[in-house]
């Protein structure tokens, strides 16, 4: 005698929000006032962009010869030649390079601020099915977040330091020596971050 098949399970009901109490909806809701701090980083994000394409439009029209484009160059970059200078040398091309190079990390650092913080201390974004999701947001918090930050400002410190290291000669020694120690601190900064990290995790 055959046996009719098991009647599938309904999937169960989604648990009902519970309404907050008058108090506790303000202060839940007042994480909404983080919301113009996230904008105003988006309008630094659009500051920083502009930047870097004067920057990038100064090193090509100095590639073609343009001398105004190449005094630009050095007075933004800070460097200070024996000689007058008529034309981009290896100095100067490396220098305004990690120039860029050191705007588009300190963007990589605004856009996980942005994404990461809204999305931690704010809202979901509800970005789950989108193709574009960063790969980083699926297991962000802000633990995660924290130590991230300290990765990149390390990134936007190195940067930096071999800006001035390149450029040592317009730099006194102890200007050079508190930045090296200044970057050893936020290395140290880094890993004591991410073993408190770790500890919190393994004891959880």
């Amino acid at each position: 005698m055959a046996h009719a098949d098991p009647t599938p399970e309904s999937p169960a009901p989604a648990p009902t929000p519970v309404a907050l109490r008058p108090l506790p909806t303000l202060i839940f809701a007042s994480r909404w006032l983080q919301l113009p701090l996230y904008l105003g980083l988006i309008a630094a994000q659009a500051v920083y962009v502009w930047h870097f394409l004067i920057e990038l439009w100064h090193l090509i029209e100095a590639a073609f010869g343009s001398q105004t484009a190449l005094q630009a160059l050095i007075t933004n970059i800070g460097y200070k030649p024996d000689a007058p200078i008529t034309g981009l040398n290896e100095t100067i091309i490396m220098l305004v390079v990690l120039a860029l190079i050191d705007v588009v990390m300190i963007s990589n650092l605004l856009i996980m601020v942005i994404v990461g913080g809204y999305e931690t201390f704010v809202s979901r974004l509800g970005l789950d099915s989108h193709p574009d999701q960063p790969e980083w947001l699926d297991h962000v918090n802000a633990s995660v977040l924290k130590v991230k930050l300290a990765l990149s400002i390390i990134g936007i410190s190195s940067i930096h330091l071999l800006k001035s290291f390149i450029n040592a000669g317009n730099y006194e020694v102890q200007v050079l020596m508190w930045q090296s120690i200044i970057h050893a601190l936020f290395l140290l900064s880094a890993l004591a971050i991410a073993y408190t990290d770790k500890l919190t995790h393994s004891h959880h």
